[in-house]
């Protein structure tokens, strides 16, 4: 019996330089493909449906009973004012965080050690949401002050940007903390559309890392840039960060948070950072 030959389409051997298909070769195609997509149609009767979202992920991840809002700050310092940056923040900034007149409050102030250099990093919080953020904006408008430590902040300064931010309802919520602790910010940005299934591996994954008090932390990003993940972390040195880093893994469960959550990142950094002499987290 002559062995079976695959055939190829008609519009394949026009491709491939082949004689010109005739009527029945289209009529043959046709009938293929009529099978074909009354199959799929078969078939995706039964294939899952996905039902639409009908809350934000804001909403979904963040804490309920809790109306805080937080935002950090970025100030890449130029490097020959970084002292004088320092005192002027720490001779203005708490009386900011002590005044009850303004609804924000200081969670931690730092300078960056490793990773992006001359960089102070300034992390806010305002109980009640965006109405206290502007009741903040608009009593500081007034404030003479502030706005002269504005003007001679922007000398210092090569460039700064800011995010708004949500706590994720799973971690910890900062408190201060005594000292000395270097602190690390781990901020992962993530493809669009994945901050749930982000938010449900590492809401059973952080037990994994609250033996040692080392998560401070965990933020999302609501206004600026989107999609970006802070998980904010101390330890007493580096050799402590090593080795409670490395325990982690031989806890078994924190390798699958790793497999789960590694695809869903398209870039991620990390700061080690020290804290200023008026951080609430030393």
């Amino acid at each position: 019996m002559a062995p079976r030959l695959c055939s190829i389409s008609a519009a394949a051997r026009l491709l491939l330089g082949g004689p010109r298909p005739g009527a029945g070769d289209f009529a043959a195609a046709a009938r293929f493909y009529s099978k074909d997509n009354e199959g799929s149609w078969f078939r995706s009767l039964f294939v899952h449906k996905v039902d639409p979202r009908k809350d934000a992920h804001s909403t979904l991840l963040s804490k309920k009973e809790t109306s805080n809002l937080y935002k950090i700050q970025f100030h890449n310092v130029k490097p020959e004012c970084l002292d004088a940056y320092n005192s002027l923040t720490e001779a203005v900034l708490p009386k900011l965080h002590l005044d009850e007149d303004y609804p924000c409050s200081l969670v931690g102030n730092w300078n960056t050690w490793y990773g992006e250099q001359d960089q102070a990093v300034h992390l806010w919080r305002f109980s009640g949401g965006y109405p206290a953020l502007m009741d903040c904006m608009n009593k500081l408008k007034s404030n003479k002050e502030y706005l002269e430590f504005r003007k001679e902040r922007s000398q210092m300064l090569l460039s700064r940007r800011n995010q708004m931010l949500l706590e994720f309802s799973f971690w910890n919520e900062p408190q201060p903390r005594a000292g000395p602790n270097i602190y690390e910010l781990r901020t992962y940005k993530l493809k669009p559309g994945t901050m749930i299934e982000w938010g449900n591996n590492w809401a059973r994954a952080i037990k994994y890392r609250q033996e040692n008090q080392e998560a401070v932390g965990g933020f999302f990003s609501q206004i600026g840039e989107l999609y970006v993940v802070h998980h904010l972390w101390a330890y007493k040195d580096l050799q402590s960060r090593e080795e409670t880093r490395n325990a982690a893994w031989r806890k078994r469960g924190w390798d699958e948070n790793v497999y789960y959550t590694v695809p869903l990142v398209r870039h991620m950094e990390s700061r080690i950072m020290i804290p200023l002499k008026i951080s609430p987290l030393q």
